[in-house]
């Protein structure tokens, strides 16, 4: 059946045109066979062992993590002993957790999180990270969806959590003494964890106004990493400059470790035995600090980073030699932006990507100088993956060119969503097709550029904002008729949630009391940032908002704005 297939793939496009199919023009990656039984750490550390430079000598001297504010280091011969040493604390303190158990993280960024992933993940407990910005509210409902047995949290976020929820509290002696005990059980004998087992439950909003709970399984991280870590070795030419320049390969996360960029970076780094830079909170000046001070060589960022680079004269005051290259996600770049980067940073490569929380992580991307130079476009196909143009009124395939709705399959494809069995059939269909809302197409090289989202959410920087979210609480303030909020462009965040209100007869509610009254309810990211008034909000017969007209009106100069 192979054989037949690819005499009819465009070997240029990747478009079947029997099938009516688009299949990834990357060389296909080899993956352990599923019916293996493997979790994503012991094949994180398979691959790190494999690599050459990971003899016990280099891992003793090589640092894993490093706190970019005091600049505290964790050896990678110091991290595992951590995360054996927490494992087997964790086994015999609470001997009631077991196997696909969740546990859910409320934490920033700091060395303690990836000890505490690698070391859950290692006894087969799904990690479950969220916003430690969140409201009670919000908690309360994530923590519904994903149904706990555990908590971990710093003393300043613990409290927002139910008291139901047992709490083991980072930054206290207890969890330290976990991170230092020596004991000599067989924990990892008794831990068999099967590739299909969730591993991850991340959060991801939806159209509906709720939060969605994503499940991802061992195996869906296994194929990311696989193809992440064959692509960077097959850079052989890249390869052999670090090298010969004596550098070490060292990443700066200026994302959060709860998201899934963050996340599969971090077990990325560990596979290729590099150096992760974490910083608690970011701040532009402090990232220019910490690329100098650390040597710096790569930041996965999104488009308003891009953007401040390019803008900011702050920069120049910076030794940013040793930026090698920037991974850039959460949507496109402009061709503008891109040609000023280039001449403002000419040394280093852009390489971009698209993904959801659904796809684990990236499901395309550019790959070298030559793709990053194909303006507007986010890559192409991911290893082992296949996708489809679907047009949204007839569901009827499409060829290059034409534009539908995105529909991916493949290994990295989530098993769905926890608590929401209607959201996980309407999402991925009995082909295991991912639909995923977003309108796009490819072209003749098989490079995919996204157009629009059907799924109307707001990027503001790195999250995603759901409208209807923030609706409904808008339509719960006794002075508000109706309201509609819609994404208004940004420079520094890409998209800002901006409402338009319909106020009830008699009333004169200001827009600054009602963007205080939605920010006391919700994540700071998730914050109304601009409001204007209107006589009614546009619909359908059947009454769905036009946001098309609304943002056409935001748009233009004779919109009431605040």
């Amino acid at each position: 059946m192979a054989e037949i297939q690819s005499s009819w793939i465009d070997p240029r496009s990747g478009y079947c045109r029997k099938t009516k199919t688009f299949h990834s023009l990357r060389p296909p990656v080899p993956m352990p066979q599923p019916s293996q039984p493997l979790s994503i750490i012991s094949y994180t550390l398979s691959l790190l062992q494999s690599s050459t430079k990971a003899d016990s000598a280099a891992l003793s001297t090589t640092s894993f993590l490093i706190d970019a504010a005091t600049g505290r280091r964790l050896t990678y011969t110091a991290f595992l002993h951590q995360v054996d040493s927490l494992s087997s604390s964790i086994r015999s303190l609470y001997p009631h957790l077991s196997k696909n158990d969740v546990a859910f993280i409320l934490s920033p960024p700091s060395l303690h999180v990836p000890v505490l992933y690698f070391s859950l993940l290692s006894l087969g407990i799904t990690v479950s990270p969220a916003n430690p910005l969140s409201s009670p509210d919000e908690l309360t409902h994530l923590i519904k969806l994903s149904k706990p047995s555990i908590a971990f949290a710093t003393a300043t976020a613990a409290h927002k959590l139910p008291g139901h929820l047992p709490v083991i509290l980072l930054d206290s002696p207890k969890f330290f003494s976990m991170l230092s005990s020596v004991n000599n059980s067989n924990w990892k004998e008794q831990v068999i964890i099967k590739q299909s087992d969730p591993a991850a439950i991340l959060y991801s909003s939806g159209t509906t106004g709720k939060v969605k709970a994503v499940v991802l399984t061992h195996r869906n991280f296994i194929a990311m990493t696989a193809g992440l870590h064959y692509n960077k070795l097959s850079n052989e030419e890249q390869a052999k400059q670090e090298m010969n320049m004596n550098i070490h390969p060292t990443c700066l996360f200026t994302l959060p470790l709860f998201h899934v960029y963050g996340f599969f970076m971090l077990i990325r780094a560990a596979a290729l035995g590099e150096s992760v830079v974490l910083m608690e909170k970011f701040d532009f000046v402090k990232m220019l600090e910490a690329v100098e001070k650390y040597q710096v060589t790569s930041i996965p960022v999104t488009p308003p980073l891009v953007v401040a680079m390019v803008k900011s004269g702050l920069v120049a005051k910076y030794d940013l030699g040793s930026l090698k290259s920037l991974g850039c996600g959460g949507a496109p770049l402009g061709k503008e932006v891109l040609v000023r980067f280039e001449a403002k940073f000419p040394s280093v490569d852009i390489g971009q990507g698209y993904g959801l929380t659904e796809s684990s992580g990236a499901a395309t991307r550019t790959l070298g100088p030559d793709e990053a130079k194909r303006y507007g476009t986010v890559g192409r196909l991911s290893e082992n993956l296949e996708a489809k143009i679907v047009d949204p009124e007839n569901g009827n395939a499409l060829p290059p060119g034409k534009l539908g709705e995105l529909w991916f399959r493949g290994p990295i494809i989530m098993k769905g969503y926890a608590g929401d069995d209607g959201a996980t059939n309407a999402t991925i269909d009995s082909e295991g097709w991912l639909k995923t809302g977003d309108l796009c197409y490819f072209d003749s090289d098989g490079f995919l550029f996204i157009v629009d989202r059907l799924k109307e959410l707001i990027k503001y920087k790195a999250y995603q904002v759901s409208p209807a979210e923030l609706e409904h609480l808008l339509q719960s303030i006794p002075e508000i008729e109706d309201a509609a909020v819609i994404p208004y462009p940004d420079e520094e965040a890409g998209q800002i949630p901006m409402a338009y209100i319909v106020r009830k007869p008699g009333s004169n509610i200001p827009g600054a009391q009602i963007m205080d009254l939605i920010a006391k309810q919700v994540a700071p990211y998730k914050k109304i940032r601009r409001v204007a008034f209107i006589n009614s909000i546009p619909k359908t017969p059947a009454g769905k908002v036009l946001r098309k007209e609304l943002i056409n009106l935001a748009n233009s100069s004779t919109s009431p704005k605040l």
